[in-house]
């Protein structure tokens, strides 16, 4: 990543019947980056909720889409405009089924799995060339629709963990940002 801002977004959807949902993992880790930060988030014409701050060595912006999570990358495109920042120097946190609860992957570019917050993101930059950090929530048990299961809140086993593991996202949000992805993954892969 470049010296330059950088644009760090959580994925998740507003209010609080979705807070405590598995889609809105990337909305939780942007919290604890904020608590680090020292600030609070405010409305920005961009379509998001905004902090700005350092972050280690970096100056960055916290976004959190306004709107739903199929239609952040307009809110994350708008935000990347304002801002100045190349799709390279953002990172976008998010869920993903298919890792194990809590393990985290972090790469540049592919494919976006089924995710809609992505595919979304993706067709409002025009690229598919920004960061990713995925936090596993794990499959559906059975044969639960996978649009249920990230709508629900994590399990009671889940969240006794959850904070931990959240600040650990963070931590590696950090490393991204201060070492670059390659050692970035070394540390956390």
């Amino acid at each position: 990543m470049a010296d330059d801002i950088a644009l760090v977004v959580g994925l998740g959807n507003p209010g609080p019947k979705y807070e405590g949902n598995r889609h809105n993992v990337g909305f939780m880790v942007l919290d604890v980056l904020a608590d680090r930060i020292g600030g609070k988030f405010k409305a920005h014409k961009g379509g998001a909720e905004v902090l700005e701050g350092r972050l280690g060595s970096r100056k960055v912006v916290l976004a959190k889409p306004r709107g739903y999570m199929n239609t952040s990358g307009g809110p994350v495109a708008g935000t990347a405009r304002f801002y100045k920042v190349q799709p390279a120097d953002i990172v976008v946190v998010h869920d993903e089924l298919d890792l194990p609860f809590a393990a985290i992957r972090m790469k540049l570019g592919g494919g976006e799995n089924g995710h809609n917050g992505l595919r979304s993101i993706t067709k409002s930059l025009g690229t598919k060339d920004y960061h990713r950090v995925r936090f596993g929530v794990d499959r559906p048990p059975g044969r639960m629709d996978p649009a249920d299961y990230v709508l629900r809140d994590f399990s009671l086993v889940e969240r006794k963990e959850l904070a931990f593991e959240l600040d650990r996202a963070a931590d590696a949000v950090e490393a991204l940002l201060d070492l670059g992805l390659e050692a970035a993954q070394n540390k956390f892969h």
